[in-house]
């Protein structure tokens, strides 16, 4: 799977009947993750090895990497940790895969989205395709002009660090019957991650840096916004930042 194969589109995905880790690992597939990775750019991981390197090593690896990966033997390596500021002043965890992994995990992301994003809520912007904060900002003005006067601005703290792995992967599990590819997604979600050196495992939590975090972020979230769906709430939601509206009138 050297760079001059790995370019080229994907097919529309279908989960039923067939071996999902094959579609994952398919030519088109492969080829359309890796462009979307090098157009990310984005750091080395803790193997050092950069996109432009990358090329280079998978032309010499890719066929001992898809052995292991179809034979469910395959370790993502640990992410690497660094920090980044907030606005507030704080500091954001930011976990950066290696170029490997972030390939096989867009990969993933690609087949998986077409089948969890349709049932997702209209009220969920991030990360989806065709959707952007723009779009959440011009929603909230659309409930403003509808008279919604009052809003409370929900921000969950610490999501992604704190998602469990049993109920995310419940939630897979109802879509997703590959038993192979769901074990892959449970080693990437417990591969550890790397701070000052060490490799501190990871438990609970969603890395927030990896291409296929925000898609599993959504599958958790959908339930919160299926529940404030059915309370009645109009709300907007960008990742874990929710705006929920109420037209109650001002006394």
């Amino acid at each position: 799977m050297g760079e001059q194969i790995i370019l080229g589109s994907q097919s529309k995905a279908s989960l039923k009947g067939e071996n999902v880790v094959e579609k994952v690992l398919s030519p088109d597939n492969m080829r359309n993750a890796w462009k979307q990775v090098k157009a990310n750019k984005g750091a080395a991981g803790v193997d050092g090895m950069s996109t432009k390197e990358f090329p280079e090593f998978v032309r010499n690896h890719w066929n001992n990497i898809r052995k292991h990966l179809i034979e469910g033997s395959y370790k993502p390596s640990p992410v690497k940790r660094v920090e980044i500021p907030k606005p507030d002043g704080g500091k954001r965890p930011l976990g950066i895969p290696t170029v490997t992994d972030r390939v096989i995990q867009q990969s993933i992301a690609q087949v998986l989205t077409p089948v969890f994003d349709p049932g997702f809520s209209e009220s969920s912007y991030g990360f989806r395709p065709n959707r952007s904060a723009h779009d959440a900002v011009r929603k909230v003005r659309e409930y403003i002009g509808q008279g919604y006067k009052y809003a409370v601005d929900i921000d969950l703290s610490k999501f992604f660090d704190m998602v469990n792995h049993d109920l995310l992967m419940q939630r897979l599990s109802l879509r997703v019957k590959d038993k192979a590819l769901l074990r892959l997604i449970n080693r990437y979600l417990k591969a550890g991650v790397k701070v000052n050196g060490k490799i501190e495992p990871t438990a609970k939590g969603v890395p927030q840096g990896g291409p296929l975090s925000p898609l599993l972020s959504n599958i958790v979230l959908d339930e919160l916004d299926k529940e404030l769906e059915r309370r009645g709430h109009k709300h907007v939601r960008y990742a874990d930042d929710c705006v929920p509206r109420t037209k109650l009138s001002v006394s």
